[in-house]
């Protein structure tokens, strides 16, 4: 049976297209440009490599502490929608005045609002699954959205990469050439949100709130507390903390690690550009055989495949091997992404889901630390990288331990759901008798 998406999924899908084109000029482009922009006002090398690390974890602190409240207040009635939007807009104008930014100083500040409006939008969007569309359709269209993220970002990424590398043939300056760059992702990021933002309403809310911001942090305060209580839930967070930790850290060290391994810039944005074209069928795929498959085990298979690619890595040697693990990310970096958003939607209340995907996103945001400073220890200890990439396996074995606990812990609590069911069904019909 072929798979339609709606007229709203596919508006919602169209996001990911629009935003994704920010990811990948972050992973690219951005970072290039600030050393462009640094070696113009001699700054040293080491210290533009330290700057931006600040840059990258200022933005990424923030967002993990703002998280959680901002979700939680965009679950009052009719809050969902203007704050969404108001994110977009920031995000938006603050990539257009990157291009702007001559001073490195500047560029790092308005670099820092924009990665946070950014992953803001990020919190709202993926809170916004549960109105969409319906329990039984959220693994494929969850899945959707990522596939045409992967493939939807590479138009405009390919645009601004001709510009950046071949500007000067038609003369434009660097400067000029990254102020249209970045006009043409602001553009492709807004254009794409119209529809979805003209279409979109607020199912799922939290009524009765007299004081939105305090009445917010009260109830975040509160289902921290219990979360605890909701087994499922808890566990499921642990052990997405690790495996994606683990997902992430091959992502944010596979530049590093294939310079090491002498693959040039060119090469490496080629790989880049290869995982994307990957991960799209994939993340299809992946989506379509939940309907067939409990998701429950394509995580699981999704889990042990980043083990085995871990594995793999240890043995890397050659710029062949950095081809060959460039497509196993993409064959399972989509379908674990959107799998694992997808089961989470489904185990949390719909009328918070903004307050829970604010506090999984400390979970994702809090695991990028640990991962790439687990490589970096190892890499130091043992003096070799190949077995700094291997001790990420222990990520991967703990997340998949922790899942398999969490989904332990779901079926208890379906089992004695469907047991309470039973009991009101057969009481009502004493009564009747």
């Amino acid at each position: 049976m072929k798979f339609k998406l709606t007229k709203l999924e596919k508006h919602w899908v169209l996001y990911d297209v629009g935003n994704s084109a920010f990811t990948l000029l972050v992973s690219t482009i951005i970072p290039i440009y600030f050393d462009y922009l640094a070696g113009q006002q001699k700054l040293s090398s080491v210290s533009y490599l330290a700057y931006w690390g600040y840059a990258v974890s200022i933005a990424t602190l923030l967002v993990a502490l703002m998280g959680p409240a901002l979700g939680t207040i965009s679950d009052g009635k009719g809050m969902k929608k203007p704050i969404f939007l108001a994110s977009i807009i920031i995000g938006a104008i603050c990539c257009i005045s990157l291009g702007l930014a001559s001073a490195w100083l500047v560029f790092l500040i308005v670099f820092v609002l924009g990665k946070i409006a950014y992953s803001a939008s990020l919190i709202f969007y993926d809170s916004m699954l549960p109105d969409v569309t319906t329990e039984e359709r959220m693994d494929m269209v969850s899945a959707q959205g990522f596939a045409w993220g992967y493939i939807g970002s590479c138009i405009p990424f390919i645009a601004c990469l001709g510009l950046v590398m071949g500007g000067s043939k038609l003369g434009l300056s660097m400067k000029q050439s990254m102020i249209i760059a970045f006009l043409v992702v602001a553009l492709w990021w807004v254009g794409s949100s119209i529809p979805f933002l003209k279409n979109y309403r607020q199912v799922n809310y939290v009524s009765k709130r007299k004081h939105a911001v305090i009445d917010s942090f009260a109830s975040l305060f509160q289902t921290v507390k219990n979360i605890r209580k909701e087994k499922n839930i808890f566990w499921f967070l642990l052990a997405f903390f690790f495996y994606i930790d683990g997902v992430y850290t091959i992502i944010d060290m596979a530049t590093a690690y294939g310079k090491a391994l002498g693959l040039n810039s060119t090469g490496l944005l080629l790989a880049l550009l290869l995982t994307q074209f990957v991960a799209f069928p994939c993340c299809i795929i992946f989506g379509r055989l939940a309907g067939r498959i409990s998701p429950d085990k394509l995580i699981t298979a999704c889990i042990l495949a980043y083990l085995g690619i871990t594995i793999f890595a240890v043995f890397m040697n050659s710029q062949l091997h950095f081809w060959i693990l460039a497509i196993l990310v993409g064959m399972f970096q989509g379908g674990i992404q959107s799998l694992s958003r997808s089961y989470y939607a489904k185990i949390i209340p719909g009328e918070k889901s903004g307050e829970y995907f604010g506090i999984m996103d400390i979970c994702g945001k809090g695991a990028s630390f640990m991962g790439t400073a687990l490589v970096s220890i190892i890499s130091q200890l043992t003096g070799s990288i190949n077995k700094g990439v291997g001790a990420i396996a222990i990520l991967f074995v703990v997340g998949i331990l922790l899942f398999l606990k969490a989904v332990s812990a779901r079926t208890r609590r379906n089992q004695k759901n469907n047991e309470m069911t039973e009991d009101k069904g057969y009481l009502s019909e004493v009564k009747v008798y």
